[in-house]
């Protein structure tokens, strides 16, 4: 890759560093996949964030710039008060931030060097180009000094992505979860009494101050290696890594190094997969994430196995991102099950209970507040001329004519 920076970059030719999943593509795959929601562009993780760093270090490392940095009118960030006659620039990822550095090559004729850190926000990403053809919406441009110049430019189009003045990382982002593997997963065990892992795992896996660097197509494809429900509560995920290094301490504490890692590849655990995961997409042979390769998407295509697949399911979490998810076949089975045979009602079952086991009883809460109907008591019966004699002196009474 370097050698073919280095060719693109004699012959003056524009490069991209790699950058998000192209968001097009990204909605596309989403429709294909039939998930019945709607899809966003996939942000910029570490794995983009490193690559860029590279991708500016082997591109601009034999270049020399000059002049002022120049600013669009609307880019999310401040003006750059740097202006050198020579100057390089270095940069270096960490989580989902990248620091530039501007040395000037001559400290004396001004000053030293200024550092300014990025976020790519949904659509950054870093481009080198000749200056007199500047791609839209290059918001930060640093101009070489050869003849024609050319231009490494942040590019955003969707204008979430922001730079600051300075070379500090952002207090509230927790180590890297690709550079300081060790201090990530201290960070994650010590603090495990945080309110912050009484969410789902699926929400804590995008928590910065923790996972510095995972984003949503990172955790779709951690969760479904290691088979654990998104919505599984995190700490309860997490409390047993503990437990599980205490046993593989006890049951044979001579292990040597190479046997702990061997035994650790075999059983890696759900924060060591936030480390080799994103580092499969970095130092893959076959280029993911890289647009100058015709291959590329297709590449990350075949490299997913739970992100956007067809025949994944997909819901939304509590923040509004879409986790993408395997169903097992049981739990389908019990939600199939469930849809064909829906629950009764609470009343029904209480009433079926109640007729099952006190039918030979009356039921309680049916006779309250029921009067009890009693019979009449029957009155003696009187003889045939008695009735005969009264039917007789209604009639008289009536004003019926007497009998001749």
């Amino acid at each position: 890759m370097a050698a073919r920076t280095a060719r693109a970059a004699a012959n003056g030719s524009a490069q991209r560093a790699p950058r998000s999943q192209w968001g097009r593509a990204v909605r596309r795959e989403a429709a294909a996949a039939g998930s019945g929601c709607r899809a966003a562009a996939a942000m910029p993780e570490c794995p983009e964030l490193h690559l860029a760093g590279r991708f500016i270090n082997g591109a601009c490392g034999a270049l020399v710039f000059a002049g002022a940095v120049e600013r669009s009118a609307v880019g999310r960030g401040p003006e750059v008060p740097f202006r050198s006659d020579a100057y390089s620039i270095s940069a270096v990822a960490r989580g989902k931030e990248l620091r530039l550095t501007l040395s000037a090559l001559d400290p004396a004729a001004g000053p030293s060097a200024q550092d300014l850190v990025f976020r790519f926000g949904m659509s950054g990403s870093f481009r080198l180009c000749p200056a007199a053809e500047l791609p839209r919406h290059a918001h930060l441009r640093f101009l070489t000094r050869e003849s024609p110049p050319r231009a490494l430019c942040f590019v955003d189009p969707r204008r979430f992505g922001s730079w600051r003045l300075g070379d500090a990382w952002q207090p509230e982002r927790g180590p890297c979860v690709v550079s300081e593997y060790q201090a990530f997963r201290e960070n994650v065990l010590k603090n495990l009494d945080d309110r912050a892992f009484d969410k789902p795992i699926c929400e804590v896996l995008l928590n910065q101050k923790y996972f510095n660097g995972i984003g949503n197509y990172l955790r779709a494809e951690i969760l479904y290696r290691l088979k654990i429900p998104p919505f599984e509560k995190a700490r309860t995920v997490l409390e047993a890594l503990k437990e599980q290094e205490q046993e593989r301490r006890k049951k044979d504490p001579s292990l040597t190094l190479s046997k702990k890692v061997k035994l650790k590849r075999e059983n890696a655990d759900l924060l060591e997969l936030c480390h080799t995961v994103p580092m499969e997409v970095i130092t893959a042979e076959k280029q993911l994430l890289d647009p100058e390769h015709s291959d590329a998407y297709s590449n990350f295509k075949k490299w997913l196995q739970c992100y956007l697949v067809p025949g994944m399911s997909s819901l939304r979490d509590r923040s509004g991102r879409t986790i993408w998810f395997q169903v097992t076949p049981r739990a389908s089975k019990q939600r199939r099950r469930a849809a064909a045979n829906p629950p009764k009602a609470e009343e029904e079952e209480e009433e079926k209970e109640e007729q099952g086991g006190q039918a030979d009883r009356p039921r309680k809460g049916r006779a309250r507040g029921r009067r009890a109907v009693t019979a009449a008591p029957a009155s003696p019966e009187e003889p045939l001329s008695v009735r005969r004699s009264r039917r007789t002196s209604a009639r008289r009474g009536q004003g019926a004519a007497p009998a001749v």
